[in-house]
């Protein structure tokens, strides 16, 4: 595990700007690292989830991770009450290791209690289930493909 990051803020994503450099850093992991093609990537739920940017003291995106709630929510969850889904959490790979992805984890469920959820929801890499238990996220289900690349639904109870 690499060094914890200093002076790295998170912030809701507020703006044009903002977004794109959230995007860039789910470019530069999801379509570039893991191949996902873009199309798959970028979805109508950007437009109406609320992103987070990890950004170092240099102002360089690190780390982005969006919150599905609401209707949406609802409709993606199986209509489950009070879960919220999180989902595109990405840290650049110089900035894997130092506790940023936890950070926005954590980050995304204290969105999701501001907005009254009780659970969360995520979709998880197989490869990164560990670090998801880690967090208190249990596995559900079985393995699934998304994009070519195997997962399993995890929640937690906030």
């Amino acid at each position: 595990m690499g060094a914890p990051l200093t002076g790295v803020s998170i912030r809701v994503v507020d703006g044009d700007a903002d977004m794109a450099l959230a995007r860039g850093v789910r470019q530069e992991v999801f379509v570039v690292e893991q191949q996902v093609p873009p199309e798959l990537e970028y979805d109508e739920y950007d437009a109406t989830s609320v992103h987070l940017l990890a950004l170092g003291p240099d102002g360089a995106a690190l780390g982005t991770a969006r919150l599905i709630s609401g209707a949406e929510a609802l409709a993606m969850t199986g209509g489950t009450e009070g879960r919220v889904l999180l989902g595109r959490l990405a840290v650049v790979a110089a900035a894997r290791g130092t506790g940023l992805g936890a950070q926005l984890v954590r980050a995304v469920e204290e969105l999701g209690r501001e907005r009254g959820a009780r659970e969360v929801e995520l979709h998880a890499q197989v490869q990164a289930l560990g670090f998801y238990e880690r967090l208190g996220y249990v596995a559900e289900g079985p393995v699934y493909d998304d994009a070519g690349i195997p997962h399993r639904t995890m929640t937690r109870l906030l």
